[in-house]
C-alpha cells in the first residue's frame, strides 16, 4: 500500500487514557485517495457517564451533544466497517491507536491496515517549525484553515492536507514519484540527523 490512500482519523475523548477508564466521545477520520478526500466519517459516542467541564470546553462536546449520541460500541462498530483493508494515520497516532485499540477490543473487533504518525514525520522533515502541533504546522506550511482545532472531523481533514503537503516534501526530497508507506515508517525511526541522507539516497 502506498501513502496516498489511507485514512487519517482523529478521536476526542474523556481524558488521556484508556487504562485509566477514559472512554472516546467522538470519532472523525476522512479516506484519502491520490491526496484527495473521497470519504468521510464523524460521529459523537455517549461514553456512559459525563465529560468534565474541562473536556466540554476543550473540544466543544457538552454533556447535552452526547446525551443525544449512540453508544461508542456502535458507533466504533460501524467505524470499524470504514477502516478495514486501509493503513491508518493519525497527528500523535500513539493517542490515538490506544483508543482506537481499547474501543475495538471491547467488541471484539480490530483492522488490518498499519499506522502511521504525521506528528513523527512531521518532526523529521520540518525541524525547523516553532513546535509540531498541528495548528502550529498548518500555518508553518501555509495551508488555509478556517475551522475549530478539537473537533475530530476537522482535525482530521486538516491533517489530511498536511499529510498530502509531507508527500510533496518527501517525493520533491527524495526525487520518486510515488511514497510508499514503508517509507513513512521508515522515516519517523529515523534520527533527525539521518534524514535527509535517507531521502537522498532512497532510490
Amino acid at each position: 500500500m502506498n501513502a496516498n490512500s489511507l485514512i487519517i482519523l482523529d478521536f476526542e475523548t474523556t481524558g488521556l487514557s484508556p487504562d485509566n477508564g477514559d472512554r472516546a466521545i467522538e470519532i472523525g477520520a476522512v479516506k484519502l485517495e491520490n491526496g484527495v478526500v473521497t470519504d468521510r466519517f464523524q460521529e459523537l459516542m455517549y461514553p456512559g457517564r459525563p465529560v468534565s467541564h474541562f473536556i466540554a470546553d476543550y473540544t466543544g462536546i457538552t454533556n447535552v451533544m452526547l446525551s443525544k449520541a449512540a453508544p461508542c460500541h456502535e458507533v466504533m462498530d460501524r467505524f470499524s466497517g470504514f477502516i478495514q483493508g486501509q493503513n491508518l494515520v493519525a497527528h500523535n497516532a500513539s493517542f490515538d491507536k490506544r483508543f482506537l485499540d481499547s474501543e475495538l477490543k471491547r467488541i471484539s473487533s480490530g483492522y488490518d491496515g498499519q499506522f502511521a504518525c504525521s506528528l513523527l514525520l512531521s518532526r523529521r522533515l520540518y525541524q525547523t517549525a516553532p513546535n509540531h502541533k498541528l495548528g502550529t504546522l498548518i500555518n508553518y506550511k501555509g495551508i488555509a484553515s478556517n475551522g475549530s482545532f478539537h473537533r475530530a472531523l476537522y482535525d482530521s481533514e486538516m491533517t489530511a492536507k498536511l499529510w498530502v503537503a509531507m508527500l510533496d516534501d518527501i517525493q520533491q526530497q527524495a526525487g520518486i514519484d510515488e511514497v510508499p508507506f514503508s517509507l513513512i515508517q521508515k522515516l519517523t525511526k529515523t534520527t533527525k540527523a539521518n534524514v535527509g541522507k535517507l531521502l537522498a539516497n532512497y532510490r
